[in-house]
Order: C-alpha cells, then structure tokens, then sequence
C-alpha cells in the first residue's frame, strides 16, 4: 500500500500487509536513521501490534510523527 502522510517531513509510506503482519515498510523523505529503524522493529509485527506502539507518538511541537501517520495508515489498510 501506499499513503500519503500529512503534517511531517516524509512525502511517502510504503508497506504491506500478509497474514495480518506488518511487511516491507520503506518512507521516502523525513528523517532517513529514524525511519529505518521504525522499519525494522515493526517488520513482521502483528499491525494491531504495530498501531499500538506507534499510534500518538509526536515529533517536536507537531501534533503527529512520522510513526503515528504510518499508524493511520496501517488503520485505513485494515479498516479501523
């Protein structure tokens, strides 16, 4: 799937979705380390796992993150 993320500095959020697993998460823009490891920490994560981690988390005085819109997304793929 792909999503657009609004309010941070990535421009887009890659992933999939097997078996209920969060898979092969990649961002294009924001803050490259970071990312990378949000990545990798939820790849093969059970997603209501994921968005429960993830969900809220803010970036400086922003009202959202870069996780917290891959936590939007990973909702809007399974319907929540």
């Amino acid at each position: 799937m792909e999503y657009r993320p609004q309010g941070v500095c990535s421009q887009k959020i890659n992933f999939d979705i097997v078996d209920h697993k969060v898979r092969n998460v990649s961002f294009v823009g924001g803050c490259n380390g970071n990312l990378q490891g949000i990545s990798r920490l939820i790849e093969g994560m059970d997603v209501d796992e994921a968005i429960s981690r993830i969900e809220g988390i803010r970036c400086g005085f922003k009202s959202t993150s870069c996780p917290d819109q891959l936590s939007r997304a990973l909702k809007e793929a399974v319907g929540k």
